[in-house]
């Protein structure tokens, strides 16, 4: 393993970790909204680092080129899971995020079939970054409710949660479109 994929698997890692950490009673509240955010933080900070690793490296790999989606797929998903659990995340945008994240992996393995990696597409980019975004406005509410900390912006960040969901849904399904477009031309 390169170091652009050791950095790659610690979001794999973390993953259950931040579920765990999430949805136990044991662990105090404070403490573990401190964890989460470092594991969010984490999370969300090595999906950039691992990049460019690689590229400074000279290890751009067809693997690399999988693995990092895979890990971005698992630790958002996770988080999303999280957040419906508890009612912050809409079901129905997550049934949109797991059905286009689901279809985005078969298109890769077709192609993967053929020996072709297919990389990551500007519209994918700019969904990643809507979900980091949902992710993050997401916590910050969960924190505001655990703590009450700085409770009178609860109904603003309850509002642009939802704004951001959808947002994330439509982003979803025209990345999927777009993933789609690439396919077809890759596939041929």
């Amino acid at each position: 393993m390169t170091a652009a994929d050791k950095i790659t698997l610690s979001r794999i890692v973390i993953a259950p970790l931040f579920f765990f950490v999430f949805m136990v009673q044991f662990i105090p509240r404070q403490i573990a909204i401190v964890l989460l955010w470092i594991m969010f933080g984490w999370m969300e900070l090595s999906d950039l680092i691992d990049g460019r690793v690689a590229r400074a490296n000279q290890q751009v790999t067809s693997f690399g080129k999988l693995f990092d989606p895979f890990a971005d797929v698992i630790s958002r998903v996770t988080y999303f899971l999280a957040f419906t659990s508890i009612g912050i995340m809409p079901w129905w945008v997550l049934v949109v995020v797991l059905y286009r994240e689901f279809g985005i992996l078969f298109l890769r393995m077709l192609l993967g079939l053929k020996g072709i990696a297919m990389g990551a597409r500007a519209g994918g980019k700019l969904k990643a970054g809507v979900y980091m975004t949902a992710g993050l406005v997401s916590l910050m509410l969960y924190t505001v409710r655990v703590t009450g900390f700085l409770g009178g912006v609860a109904s603003l960040l309850e509002t642009l949660t939802i704004v951001v969901y959808i947002a994330a849904a439509v982003l979803s399904l025209a990345s999927f479109a777009d993933y789609l477009v690439q396919f077809r031309k890759l596939y041929k």
